[in-house]
This record gives C-alpha cells, structure tokens and sequence, in this order.
C-alpha cells in the first residue's frame, strides 16, 4: 500500500509539470502564436521560446508567416458575350497582419476563395471569349489589384493570383478549332504562293542575266568578226596595193597600172558573159575602145 505522503507528493509533482508544460511556449520559425489574457488579446509570441502564465494566458491561434497557397476550384464564368466558361485559379498570399488575420476575419482561407470568386466574375465579366483567353496577364494583374485592396483590412498581402485553365463549352472549342485550322490553311497557301512568286522571280531573273549574256557574247562575236572582216579586207587591200605598185614598177612607161586594172576587169566580166549566155555575143559600143584594150593588153604582155 502506497503512503499517503507519497501520493502527496505525486500529485504536486504532476501538477508542476502541467504548470510548467503550459507556461513553455516553443513557435517554430516563419510562425507567431496569438495569446490571449482570460479571453483577450494579450500579445504576440515570436519564432523561440516563450513563456505565458499558467491559466490565465493561452493561445488563441498559430499564424504561418511563409507564402501560402489556396487553390480555387472550377467555376462557371460568363464573359461579356454571354459565353458560360470554367475557370480556376491558384492565390499565393502573405500574413502580414498576424492579428488583424485572427480576429478580422473568421475562415480566412475561404474568405480569400469567396472574393476570389467575386473578383473572378467581375473581371471576366468585362471581357469577350477572345480577350480572356489571349490576355490572361492582364487579367491576372487586374485580380491582384482587386484581392490586394479587399485583403487589406484583414492583414493579407495577396502576392499574385494565377488562372490555371479556362474552358469554355465544347461547341465554342470546336469551333475555334475549325477556325484555327483555317488560319492555318490560310497561312500555309499564302506561303506556298510567296515561294512560288519568289521562284518565279528568280527564274526570271536568271533568263534575264542569261539574255543579257547571249546578247554581250553575241555582240562581242559581231565586234570581232567585223574587225576581223576589216583586217582581212586592209590585208587585200595591201596586197592589191603592192600588186599594182610592182606592176607599175614592171611596165615603167610602157603602160599605166589603171589601164592594167581596168583591161583585167573587163576581160574577167567578158568570160563571165560568156559562161552564163551561151547564144548571146556582146560587142562594146566602140570597137576602136575594145581594140585599144587589147593592144594594151598586148603591150603589157610584150613588156613582161
């Protein structure tokens, strides 16, 4: 049988350490306890070890100080066009305000949810289909601004708010899908005609360069043979001119070159008379000129 001493002292040892169990506060970092002062608000237990008193102090509630994050669920949303959407949203949000926090608002987490809501409605509410889904930046910043200022009597800073997703009814996806499709289409025939121009372009441009190429050659090949025609016509002539000049060296005074030249060439167009009218005899005008040739003829034949 235990002594009553001994239960005595078992008793006050026990209730020591309750005592001293309530009046030890640890708050672990990035987190404040609210104490409170026979239902009052007392004082604000910091990141540490704290000490309150035993029965008359207690703690009202534990703040986390770290960035925090509510999730909003799906929602039905309509735009300005009368189009039903489903959209959800994440908060990423601050305490600031541990006290303000505790005792101005009663459910914190849903209260952000229901003025997410609201500010939700409000702001795609201004907007058709196509400006919410192209601007979700700007909608994004337009709902921070307006959390930011509800939140602020409560002790919260509403560090950004994300849309996640947002879908609308499936006859308006399929009906962007087709138009998208389109789009599509529509880019990549503009784009097989910009090639075609291009290589069209380019087709034409190498038929001019190449134009432009025969007609240089060309010309450069008529330059040459001209010139060549012209140097080959000088040489004859030089040569002429040196067959007459020896020929007057030959006949001295017994004839002139010029009646040389020009027996020769009536003779050379009697054969060809001759050769082409088989029936036909021509006699010049003067026999006495025809007689003067010959005996020109024959005078240079004498001197030779």
């Amino acid at each position: 049988m235990i002594p009553f001493n001994s239960l005595v002292l078992f008793g006050i040892a026990f209730f020591l350490l309750v005592v001293l169990m309530r009046t030890i506060q640890i708050v672990p970092q990035k987190q404040v306890k609210i104490i409170e002062r026979l239902g009052k608000f007392h004082r604000t237990a910091e990141a540490g070890l704290n000490t309150i008193v035993p029965f008359l102090d207690s703690v009202r509630a534990t703040i986390d100080l770290r960035e925090q994050i509510t999730k909003i669920e799906p929602q039905p949303v309509i735009t300005r066009d009368n189009v039903t959407m489903e959209v959800d949203a994440v908060i990423y949000y601050l305490v600031a305000d541990p006290v303000r926090a505790t005792y101005e608002v009663q459910n914190l987490p849903w209260g952000l949810e229901q003025l997410t809501l609201s500010a939700l409605r409000n702001v795609i509410g201004q907007l058709d289909l196509d400006h919410t889904l192209s601007s979700r930046d700007s909608t994004n910043t337009q709902l921070r601004a307006a959390l930011d200022s509800a939140t602020q009597q409560w002790g919260v800073k509403v560090m950004r708010i994300e849309l996640k997703n947002i879908t609308p009814p499936e006859e308006i996806r399929l009906t962007m899908e087709k138009q998208m499709t389109a789009e599509r289409t529509r880019r990549a025939v503009v784009t097989t005609a910009e090639g075609e121009k291009s290589s069209a372009i380019l087709r034409a441009e190498g038929q001019k360069q190449s134009q432009i190429v025969n007609a240089e050659g060309a010309k450069e090949a008529a330059i040459l043979a001209a010139e060549g025609q012209a140097q080959a016509r000088l040489r004859v002539a030089q040569a002429e001119a040196q067959a007459i000049q020896l020929v007057a060296q030959a006949l001295g005074t017994a004839g002139s070159p010029a009646q040389y030249l020009i027996a020769q060439k009536y003779l050379e167009a009697l054969g060809q008379i001759s050769t082409n009218a088989q029936k036909l005899v021509f006699l010049p005008y003067e026999a006495s000129g025809i007689m003067a040739s010959l005996g020109g003829i024959k005078e240079l034949l004498q001197a030779k």
